[in-house]
């Protein structure tokens, strides 16, 4: 087997391109400051909202992360590579994750993959060419019960099989939540951290 080489001197950044976090990027990442006691603990909320506004975070995008929280690069790089939630590379509009667990392998795991790669077109971190859909795998989605499982985006599609890999992907709310969207990495209202402690204050001085 024949291994890529890399070449160092070839920059993976394009050093004349424009900043890929807006200015309305960075001030929504910087409202995050007050909450927490360093810059780097900001760190999963910024690459969080990097990803939700361009769909993955990239070479670039990890640098002006670094440079807003004051950390180094490759501390922006060991988090994005950790977690798979976060992608360095785009992704379609959909991202299907299908649990690769015991339980869910031991329920035809397997067959739901299988249908999904034909349906789709793809392999495993492939994207469909309309840009639709990217098809993953995930260790456990923590629903053993109701194997086996899937995600579309956030909404988890429980018992899968085979057969309704069709309508799963026909359906185009197949990512919708029955819920509320989590409004976790919206910069605060003006005031409202200020209310939250006055409130809290005058709640333990009842108590008392």
């Amino acid at each position: 087997m024949a291994w890529k080489t890399i070449d160092r001197n070839q920059p993976v950044i394009d050093p004349n391109a424009p900043p890929l976090l807006s200015e309305a990027l960075c001030e929504k990442i910087r409202s995050f400051f007050p909450r927490y006691e360093t810059k780097r603990a900001v760190l999963l909320p910024a690459l969080h909202i990097v990803q939700h506004e361009h769909g993955h975070v990239n070479y670039q995008a990890m640098k002006e992360v670094a440079e807003l929280l004051e950390i180094h690069p490759s501390d922006v790089m060991d988090v994005v590579s950790f977690y798979t939630h976060f992608s360095s590379h785009p992704r379609g509009r959909k991202t299907i994750l299908v649990c690769r667990s015991l339980s869910c392998e031991l329920m035809g795991g397997k067959e739901v993959l299988e249908t999904l790669k034909t349906q789709l077109g793809v392999d495993e971190h492939g994207t469909t060419a309309d840009g639709r859909y990217t098809l993953m795998t995930e260790e456990c989605l923590a629903a053993c019960d109701h194997a086996p499982c899937m995600l579309v985006n956030e909404r988890m599609h429980k018992g899968v099989n085979g057969d309704d890999v069709a309508s799963i992907l026909a359906d185009s709310d197949n990512d919708k939540l029955a819920m509320p969207r989590s409004d976790l990495f919206d910069p605060p209202e003006h005031g409202a951290a200020e209310l939250e402690t006055t409130s809290d204050v005058a709640e333990m001085s009842e108590a008392k």
